[in-house]
C-alpha cells in the first residue's frame, strides 16, 4: 500500500489567508481532551455550533510561528449517529453545519488497547476525503498489559501518518505538533476502506496483522478490583460508603479555612465601617457586597474540596464504575446508564447535567432525564445546605466518630439523586409506555494513580466558574437586593411618627427594610409561604434565589449584616435570633427546626435557577418543557416543605 501526498487545490491561496483548522475525533474517554489540552496549552474556548445546542471546544496552537485552530469534536463511536453529539460530528465532516466549514485536517484519536474499534471509526472518517492522521493513545497501558504495535508498519498499512502520544505525561506532543505543521503533506491511502461490513472486518484484520498488533491481555489488577466494586451488593455498599465519607469530609476538612475566611471578612467589614464615613456607601460595601458576596465566599473551601474529591474519584477510574453500577438502578426506572451520567453531572451544576442528556439516543429518554436532573444537588445548593444544616445540627453533634452534620448532608444529596431518578421515571412512564431501552455502552478505563496536574485542573475549572459567578451574577444581585431593602429612605420625622428612635441605627435599619420595596414584595407573597413558616425576610431570599440559588444565602447575609452589624460575620447566629414582626406568631423565632427543615426541603426540590430553564429551552427548542419543569418542581417543593414543617412541628 503506497502512501500518496495530498495535492494542493485552488483553495490553497484562500486557506493561506486564514488559520488552518485541525479537528480531533474519537470515542469518549479515548484521550482526546488530554491531547487537546496539550496542544492548546489549556486555553480553550467553548460555545455552541450554529443552529444546534451541542457544545464545541476549540483553541489555538502555535507551531513554528504559525497559528492553528484546534477543535475537540464531541466523542463518538461511529459516523452513523444515534445521538445529537454524533449527529453534529457527522454533519460537520459532511459540511452540513451552517456557518462552519469542514475541518482542513482530522486527527483520529484511537485507544491502542482497543484499536479494532478505533479502526472502524477511522474507516468511516477516511470516506470523507479529508486529510487524516492517526494519534495512538494509551501506549503505556498497551505495553504494561503485554500488547504491542509497530507504529511505522501501521502507518504503511493505513497509508496515512501515525503518531503515538501519552498525553497526560506530555510524551509525543512535540512529534504531534510537527505532524500538524506539515498537514498539507499528509499522505492518503490509495484505496478507501471498504463500506461493506464483511469486507470492512477483513480490512481491519489485515491492517492489524500488517502492524504486528498484539492484543493486550486483560488488566488483572483492574479485573480483581472490579469483581468487588462492580458487584451488585458489595459494589453498592462501597458506593454509598464512598459518598458518605465524601460528605463527612466537607464539614471536617474545610472548617478551619472557612473560619479563617469568615474572620478575614469580618475584619474587612470593620475596617470599611471605620474608614468610609458616608452611610450609604458604607452600607453598600458592608451590607451589600461583604454581607452578600462575602457570605457566599465563606463556602469556597467546601466548594473546592467537593470538586477536588470528585476529580480524584474520576481520575482513578471510579466514576465510570459508578455509572455502570447504577445502570441497573436506572433500568428499573425505564432509563439507561447515560441518564445516571447526566444526573451525576448535575451534582456540579444542573446546566451540564441538562447538556449531558445529548448523549442519550432516545428523545423521550432525553426529555425524561432532562426534567429530572435539576433535582440533583448542584453546587449552588451547597452554600444553602451548609448554612441551614449548621443551624439545625450543632457542630459538635456526633455518632461516635461520625459527624451528624455530615450525615444530614449525605442524606440531602441522596435525596437529590433519588428524586432526580424518580422524576425521570414518572415522566418516562407518562410520555413513553413502550419500555424499550437502547443499549448502554461505556468505556471502563483501567485504574490509574491520579495525575496532580489533571486533578488540579479538574478542580480549578468549576471553582473558577463559581468565583466568576460570585463576582458577576451574585454581586449584581446583591447590590440590587441591597438597594431594594434600603429604598425608600426614611426621614427622622417619619421614623419618630412610626415610633422608631432615629438615633438607633439597628431599629432604623429594621424599619427601613420592613417597609422597603423588597419588604413589600416579601410580605405580598407571605400567604403562599406562611404554612412553611417563612416570613417576609425569608421570602426576599427566595425571590433572590431565582437569579441563582446562592443569592438566597447572600441575601440572608445582607439582612443579617444590616440587622446585626455587631456580628455580621456569623450569619447563622444572627438570623437564628430573628422573630416574626407581625401576625399570630409575632415575637416568636422564625428559624425554628420546622422552618429550617421546610426551607431545606424547598431548596431540595424547587427549580430556582433561571439559567437552567434557559438551557432547557435551548435544548428542547420550546418553552413547554422548562415551564413544566418549573411548575412541577415548585409544587413538589412546597408540598415537601409543608410536610417537613408539619412533621417537625409535632416533635418541637
Amino acid at each position: 500500500m503506497t502512501a500518496q501526498p495530498i495535492a494542493s487545490g485552488s483553495g490553497g491561496a484562500a486557506l493561506a489567508e486564514r488559520q488552518p483548522r485541525i479537528a480531533l475525533i474519537g470515542s469518549p474517554n479515548g484521550g482526546k481532551t488530554s491531547i487537546f489540552n496539550g496542544l492548546t496549552g489549556l486555553h480553550a474556548k467553548t460555545g455552541n455550533y450554529p443552529g444546534v445546542t451541542v457544545s464545541r471546544t476549540y483553541g489555538m496552537c502555535q507551531i513554528k510561528g504559525a497559528n492553528y485552530n484546534i477543535e475537540d469534536l464531541p466523542g463518538c463511536y461511529s459516523l452513523t449517529p444515534i445521538s445529537p453529539d454524533e449527529q453534529v460530528v457527522a454533519d460537520l465532516l459532511g459540511g452540513n453545519v451552517r456557518g462552519i466549514e469542514s475541518p482542513d485536517g482530522l486527527l483520529v484519536v484511537a485507544d491502542s488497547t482497543a484499536l479494532r474499534r478505533g479502526l472502524l471509526l477511522l474507516a468511516e472518517v477516511l470516506q470523507k476525503q479529508i486529510p487524516t492522521a492517526v494519534v495512538l493513545t494509551m501506549a503505556d497501558e498497551l505495553r504494561r498489559r503485554g500488547g504491542s504495535i509497530d507504529q511505522q508498519a501501521l502507518s504503511r498499512a493505513l497509508g496515512i501518518p501515525v503518531v503515538t502520544v501519552v498525553a497526560n505525561r506530555g510524551i509525543g506532543i512535540g512529534e504531534l505538533r510537527h505532524l500538524i505543521a506539515d498537514w498539507r503533506n499528509w499522505s492518503v491511502p490509495p484505496i478507501d476502506p471498504p463500506q461493506d461490513p464483511n469486507e470492512l472486518a477483513g480490512w481491519v484484520d489485515s491492517v492489524l496483522d500488517s502492524a504486528g498488533y498484539q492484543v493486550p491481555v486483560p488488566d488483572e489488577r483492574t479485573l480483581r478490583i472490579d469483581k468487588v466494586l462492580l458487584h451488585p451488593v458489595y459494589g453498592s455498599i462501597i458506593f454509598f460508603a464512598v459518598m458518605f465519607v465524601f460528605f463527612q469530609a466537607l464539614f471536617t476538612w474545610a472548617a478551619p479555612l472557612q473560619d479563617a475566611i469568615t474572620n478575614l471578612l469580618a475584619m474587612l467589614g470593620d475596617w470599611v465601617s471605620s474608614v468610609v464615613t458616608n452611610s450609604i456607601l458604607s452600607g453598600l460595601i458592608v451590607n451589600g457586597v461583604l454581607g452578600g458576596v462575602g457570605t457566599v465566599l465563606t463556602f469556597i473551601p467546601q466548594i473546592v474540596l467537593m470538586f477536588l474529591l470528585l476529580a480524584l474519584l474520576d481520575s482513578v477510574g471510579y466514576m465510570s464504575r459508578a455509572a455502570f453500577l447504577m445502570d441497573k438502578v436506572m433500568s428499573k426506572a425505564g432509563l439507561e446508564g447515560r441518564a445516571f451520567v447526566a444526573v451525576l453531572s448535575s451534582f456540579a451544576c444542573a446546566i451540564p447535567g441538562v447538556m449531558a442528556t445529548r448523549t442519550i439516543p432516545s428523545s423521550k429518554d432525553r426529555i425524561a432525564t432532562m426534567l429530572g436532573v435539576p433535582l440533583g444537588t448542584c453546587s449552588a445548593r451547597l452554600p444553602v445546605y451548609l448554612l441551614l444544616v449548621g443551624m439545625l445540627v450543632p457542630s459538635d453533634a456526633t455518632l461516635g466518630p461520625v459527624s451528624v452534620q455530615g450525615i444530614v448532608m449525605f442524606l440531602l444529596y441522596l435525596l437529590g439523586g433519588v428524586s432526580a431518578m424518580m422524576a425521570a421515571w414518572v415522566v418516562k412512564k407518562i410520555t413513553d409506555r413502550s419500555g424499550n431501552l437502547m443499549p448502554f455502552y461505556m468505556e471502563m478505563p483501567p485504574y490509574r494513580l491520579p495525575r496532580p496536574k489533571s486533578v488540579l485542573l479538574a478542580m480549578w475549572e468549576p471553582t473558577k466558574a463559581y468565583l466568576r459567578k460570585a463576582g458577576t451574577i451574585i454581586l449584581a444581585a446583591s447590590v440590587i437586593i441591597w438597594a431594594l431593602t434600603a429604598i425608600p429612605g426614611r426621614s427622622p420625622q417619619e421614623l419618630e411618627a412610626a415610633g422608631v428612635d432615629p438615633t438607633d441605627s439597628v431599629a432604623v435599619t429594621s424599619y427601613t427594610m420592613e417597609n422597603s420595596i423588597a419588604g413589600h414584595i416579601g410580605k405580598a407573597i407571605e400567604p403562599v409561604f406562611e404554612p412553611l413558616g417563612f416570613d417576609w425576610r425569608v421570602n426576599i431570599a427566595l425571590v433572590g434565589s431565582l437569579v441563582a440559588r446562592e443569592v438566597s444565602v447572600s441575601t440572608l447575609g445582607q439582612l443579617a449584616a444590616a440587622s446585626d452589624p455587631e456580628d455580621n460575620s456569623q450569619v447563622a447566629q444572627s438570623i437564628s435570633q430573628w422573630t416574626y414582626t407581625e401576625g399570630p406568631h409575632q415575637g416568636e423565632k422564625v428559624f425554628t427546626a420546622p422552618t429550617i427543615v421546610a426551607l431545606m426541603l424547598f431548596f431540595a426540590f424547587a427549580l430556582q435557577c433561571m439559567s437552567t430553564l434557559a438551557v432547557m429551552r435551548r435544548e428542547t427548542n420550546t418553552w413547554k418543557w422548562p415551564a413544566i419543569a418549573f411548575g412541577y418542581m415548585f409544587v413538589l417543593a412546597w408540598v415537601a416543605g409543608f410536610i417537613g414543617h408539619t412533621i417537625m412541628s409535632l416533635f418541637s
